[in-house]
C-alpha cells in the first residue's frame, strides 16, 4: 500500500483530478461528482463529505473499501491552489506626454433630476486591458459642499462611465481621477432639479422600511434566481407578471445558476474566455452587465427593487470560486455600475454557508468593497442556509434570513427582531409548488399563513413559486408565469398592512395561541392561522372604543360586525381555518 496514497483527509479536487480516484468516487460517490455544488465540494475534505450531509449513505464497510482503493493509488504532490495576485494599474499605460483630461466627453447632461440617475460618458484609450490597467474614479460636489467619490468602469469598445445619483437639488461639480492621463481632471457639470423619484429604500423606524423621500414601502418579495439569463422572450414575460402581481421586491442572482431545472447555459456570461477557452477573470464582457441592468432599470419603472445577490454556490462555472483578486475586482465593478440605480439592493450571497471556499473574513472584505463603492448606502445583507450570519453586524442593515426549522420560521419573526434590532426580512421560507423538494411543495395556504404570521409578528416574508411544467420554467429560477394561488392573497395582506395608521404592522403583546400585530391602541390584528375558532372573548382596557372587522385571509373577504366593542366581549367566528380579526379605534378608521 502506498503512503502517498488518498484518504480522508485529501481534498476531493486533488482526487477529482487524478484519473483513477475519480472513477473510483464517481462510482462510490455519484451523488458528489453530479453535484450541482460540486464546484464547492471540491474545496472539502472527502472525509467530511462521507461523514455527514446527504451523501453520508456509505456503511461502515463501504467506506472502509472505499478508503482502501484510494490508498492503493499514488496521489503524488498536492496542486499547490494560490489566487493570482491582484493587479495594480498600470502607470504607463498611455504614452508619456498624454494630455490631461484629453478623452472626449460623448455625454454629460447639463441637467438632470433628483433620484434619477446621471451619467458621464467619455471616449477614451482601449489599448491592453482597461478592465485592470487603468483605475478611474470621480469626485463629485453637491450643491451643500459635501463630496463623495465615485467609481468609474470601462463598457467596453472605448467608452468609460461614472454614474450618479443626485440626493440634492442644485448645482453640481463632477471631477474625473484617472491613473492615466486623458481621462484625468475632466470636469462637467449639472443642476439637478426635484423630480419624481422616490430614491432608494432606507431602514424607517428600525424595524421597516421607506424610500428616501419617506413614501413608506413595503418589501414583498419573490425570488427568480436566473431570469436575466434567459431568454429575451422569457425575461419580457417575467416583466409583464410582475408588472401585474403584488410584489415590490425580487431577489435576483448576478450570476447564472445550474440547479435542479437549471440546466440550460444563459445567453451571455459575465467575462470573456482566454485563448485556452477558459474564464479570463481580468476582462468582463460588458454586454452581460447591460442587459442586467436594463432589467434592473425596467423593474424601477414598475416599482419592483432588484435585490440583487453578488454571489451564490450553485456554479458549474467556477464563478462562485474565482479567487480573493477576481471576487474583489467582480464586487468593485458590479457596485460601480448599478449604484446609482435608485432601486438596488445587495445582498453579499444566497446561501453564504454553502460557498466552501469563503470565510467570515472573506465575506467581511467583500461587505466593506460594497460599503466603499456604493456612495448611495443602499440596502445591504448576506442570506444564509444552516446557520445564521452575524446580523449584528453594522455593515449589515437588515436580516435576510432561511427557515432553519422544517416547519416553523415565520413564528420566529418577532424574537429575531428583539435579538438583532433589526428588520426581518424572510426571504425564503420555502416555495409554493409541487416538485419533490420539501422546500418546493408547500401550498397556497401555507405560503398564505407564512406570509400573515411574518407580518403580525412585525417582519416581511418573501414568496416563492417551484410548479413544474414540461418547459422546466420554475418561477424560482426562470421566472416566466405565476400560476399559484398565494399571489392574489399576498396582495390582501399588502391592502390590510396598508390600512394602518402607521401603513405597517409590529408585534403587540400576545396571547399563548395567537399573535397580535399593529399599532397599539389604535389597530388591533390577532391572526389565527391553522386553528379555526367558533369565536374569541377578549377583555381590553376599558376607555377605548373598537370596530370589529372579521378577516378570511384566504377568501380575501373584511365583514365588519354591526355596532361597536369595549371591554370584555365575544367576537362571532366561522370556525374556518386562515381567519384574522381586525379591532380600530373609533377614532380612527382605515
Amino acid at each position: 500500500m502506498s503512503d502517498r496514497g488518498f484518504g480522508p483527509h485529501s481534498l476531493l479536487a486533488d482526487i477529482l483530478d487524478h484519473p483513477e480516484a475519480r472513477g473510483i468516487i464517481r462510482r462510490s460517490l455519484p451523488g458528489v461528482v453530479n453535484s450541482p455544488l460540486l464546484v464547492q465540494l471540491r474545496r472539502r475534505a472527502v472525509g467530511d463529505l462521507t461523514a455527514a450531509g446527504p451523501y453520508a449513505r456509505l456503511t461502515p464497510a463501504q467506506l472502509d473499501d472505499l478508503w482502501r482503493e484510494l490508498a492503493l493509488l499514488d496521489a503524488g504532490d498536492p496542486g499547490v491552489r494560490s489566487d493570482p495576485p491582484a493587479i495594480t494599474p498600470d502607470a504607463q499605460y498611455e504614452q508619456a506626454g498624454t494630455p490631461r483630461g484629453s478623452a472626449e466627453v460623448v455625454s454629460a447632461p447639463a441637467t438632470g433630476e433628483v433620484w434619477a440617475t446621471w451619467e458621464l460618458v467619455l471616449a477614451g484609450p482601449s489599448h491592453g486591458n482597461p478592465f485592470v490597467d487603468v483605475e478611474l474614479s470621480a469626485r463629485a460636489t453637491a450643491p451643500d459642499g459635501s463630496t463623495r467619490r465615485l467609481g468609474g468602469f470601462y463598457d467596453g469598445d472605448g467608452i468609460w462611465r461614472v454614474r450618479l445619483l443626485p440626493d440634492q437639488a442644485g448645482r453640481w461639480v463632477v471631477t474625473t481621477e484617472a491613473s492615466t492621463p486623458s481621462l484625468d481632471g475632466v470636469t462637467v457639470e449639472l443642476t439637478a432639479a426635484s423630480g419624481a423619484g422616490r430614491g432608494p429604500v432606507r431602514v424607517a423606524d428600525q424595524y421597516h422600511f421607506s424610500y428616501a423621500d419617506g413614501t413608506r414601502h413595503l418589501p414583498l418579495g419573490t425570488t427568480a434566481y436566473a431570469w436575466t439569463h434567459q431568454s429575451e422572450a422569457l425575461q419580457e414575460q417575467t416583466l409583464r407578471t410582475l408588472a401585474g402581481s403584488p410584489f415590490t421586491k425580487i431577489r435576483m442572482g448576478a450570476f447564472p445558476k445550474s440547479y435542479l431545472f437549471n440546466a440550460n447555459e444563459p445567453p451571455l456570461y459575465p467575462f470573456e474566455r482566454d485563448s485556452d477557452g477558459g474564464w479570463d477573470f481580468t476582462r468582463f464582457d460588458p454586454a452581460y452587465f447591460r442587459v442586467f441592468e436594463r432589467r434592473i432599470t425596467e423593474l424601477a419603472a414598475i416599482g419592483v427593487e432588484a435585490d440583487v445577490i453578488l454571489f451564490h454556490a450553485y456554479d458549474r462555472w467556477g464563478f462562485s470560486d474565482m479567487g480573493t483578486a477576481a471576487d474583489d475586482r467582480y464586487v468593485r465593478y458590479l457596485v460601480r455600475r448599478l449604484s446609482a440605480l435608485p432601486n438596488v439592493w445587495w445582498s453579499l450571497a444566497n446561501e453564504y454557508d454553502l460557498l466552501f471556499s469563503k470565510t467570515v473574513d472573506d465575506w467581511e472584505r467583500l461587505a466593506a468593497i460594497v460599503v466603499e463603492e456604493d456612495p448611495v448606502g443602499h440596502l445591504l445583507s448576506i442570506h444564509n442556509c444552516f446557520g445564521f450570519y452575524d446580523y449584528g453586524r453594522p455593515w449589515i442593515t437588515h436580516a435576510s434570513v432561511q427557515r432553519i426549522d422544517v416547519y416553523r420560521t415565520a413564528e420566529n419573526t418577532d424574537q429575531w427582531r428583539e435579538q438583532w434590532g433589526k428588520p426581518i426580512v424572510i426571504d425564503e421560507c420555502a416555495y409554493e409548488g409541487d416538485i419533490d423538494q420539501g422546500w418546493g411543495n408547500i401550498t397556497g395556504e401555507e405560503m398564505t399563513r407564512r406570509f400573515w404570521e411574518g407580518a403580525v409578528r412585525g417582519g416581511y416574508v418573501g414568496h416563492g413559486e417551484t410548479y413544474l411544467n414540461d418547459r422546466e420554467e420554475l418561477w424560482w429560477s426562470k421566472g416566466g408565469e405565476l400560476i399559484g394561488s398565494s399571489p392574489d392573497r399576498i396582495a390582501f395582506l399588502r391592502q390590510i398592512t396598508g390600512e394602518s395608521p402607521t401603513g405597517v404592522l409590529d408585534p403587540l403583546p400576545s396571547d399563548w395561541d395567537t399573535p397580535w400585530g399593529g399599532v397599539a391602541g389604535r389597530y388591533l390584528i390577532a391572526y389565527f392561522g391553522f386553528n379555526r375558532p367558533s369565536y374569541r372573548d377578549l377583555t381590553l382596557e376599558p376607555g377605548t372604543v373598537w370596530t370589529v372587522d372579521v378577516i378570511d385571509t384566504w377568501n380575501m373577504a373584511v365583514e365588519r360586525l354591526p355596532g361597536t366593542y369595549s371591554g370584555s366581549f365575544r367576537i362571532p367566528l366561522p370556525a374556518r381555518q386562515y381567519m384574522a380579526i381586525r379591532l380600530v379605534a373609533t377614532n380612527y378608521g382605515p
